[in-house]
């Protein structure tokens, strides 16, 4: 489907953009290496933002019944949001190759983190136990291609596959003593 602009798109997604970018990878492998970095700061109480690129901070609070003030999403919810984002932009990607239009598509995500070890109540991660995540997904597509989709998308989702894997996270204490650095090695 062509553009008011002229550029073909899929699922909202410019083919021709990402064809330069597949075509500049295969040409030059560094051309996929990629480090984000993120600057947080804290705002008083459970009140943080997160500075991302060019972007407005993006807002992080606890609600009420945790001591917060509920003014934006938590970081475990930001989490889920995360994960539900990447798979978004995953199944609106990838079927680009197969031509699979995506008519309607909502992904709900749940997940118990271990609040009594957050607290410092008991010994143990206090992360989630588990995550699970609900595609909803129409499309006029065959459920086998739909199925395939599904798993290229899963096995693909950086975020996704960041979370499944054991990854070595390194939290220091920089100097002078006021600020914490997070590196991933």
């Amino acid at each position: 489907m062509d553009t008011p602009s002229g550029f073909p798109r899929l699922n909202g997604i410019r083919l021709d953009t990402v064809g330069e970018l597949v075509h500049a990878i295969l040409g030059d492998e560094q051309k996929a290496q990629t480090t984000p970095s993120v600057n947080v700061r804290w705002n008083g109480g459970f009140r943080t933002e997160a500075r991302i690129r060019q972007f407005d901070p993006v807002p992080s609070d606890a609600p009420v019944s945790f001591g917060g003030d509920d003014t934006a999403p938590n970081p475990v919810e930001q989490l889920l949001g995360a994960l539900g984002n990447c798979l978004a932009v995953g199944y609106a990607t990838n079927p680009n190759i197969a031509g699979i239009e995506i008519n309607t598509l909502n992904i709900k995500l749940k997940g118990r983190p271990n609040v009594q070890t957050f607290l410092s109540l008991c010994n143990g991660n206090a992360g989630y136990g588990g995550i699970k995540a609900e595609v909803y997904l129409e499309s006029n597509s065959s459920a086998e291609e739909l199925k395939d989709l599904h798993e290229k998308v899963t096995g693909s989702s950086l975020v996704g596959q960041t979370l499944i894997r054991p990854l070595p996270v390194t939290i220091e204490l920089a100097e002078p003593a006021n600020t914490v650095a997070v590196g991933l090695p």
